[in-house]
């Protein structure tokens, strides 16, 4: 019996949630603005006025360095519920809490050695003088085989 009448309130729900989206989609048709002015097609961004294309180019470093907060915003979380449950999951938990922040350091730092988390331009690195071509007379000379 107690779950016909889950099932009543839920077919019920659908139908409300249903018949509230067709009539917005219907009201918005019936008493929506019929003519396109130049000022409907451009869009609104806070008051100010567009300039250029919203398409930026972004270079690939924005995006690495944007999944990279968002994996180590995660992290957070479970640090977070973990500290919420700190008593009850006793020497154990504290044990696994720390192997898992030392993962953690372990990840930033090889993030940081390899430049992942530098925002400018990359540096310019020297070859050393051992791998440069030897010049004579101001041209290269081919190594001999």
């Amino acid at each position: 019996m107690a779950s016909s009448d889950h099932s009543l309130e839920l077919l019920f729900y659908g139908f409300a949630v249903f018949a509230l989206v067709g009539a917005m989609v219907g009201l918005s048709a019936l008493l929506g603005q019929r003519r396109m002015g130049r000022a409907t097609v451009i869009p609104f961004e806070s008051g100010i006025v567009p300039l250029g294309d919203a398409r930026v180019r972004l270079p690939v470093h924005y995006y690495l360095v944007a999944m990279i907060f968002v994996i180590f915003d995660m992290e957070t979380i479970f640090i977070f519920a973990w500290a919420v449950v700190v008593r009850d999951v006793g020497w154990a938990g504290y044990g696994s809490m720390l192997v898992f922040i030392a993962f953690l350091l372990v990840a930033f730092v090889y993030l940081w050695r390899t430049g992942a988390l530098e925002w400018g331009p990359a540096p310019r690195t020297r070859m050393p003088r051992s791998a440069r071509a030897p010049y004579v007379g101001g041209a290269p000379v081919a190594p001999e085989a």
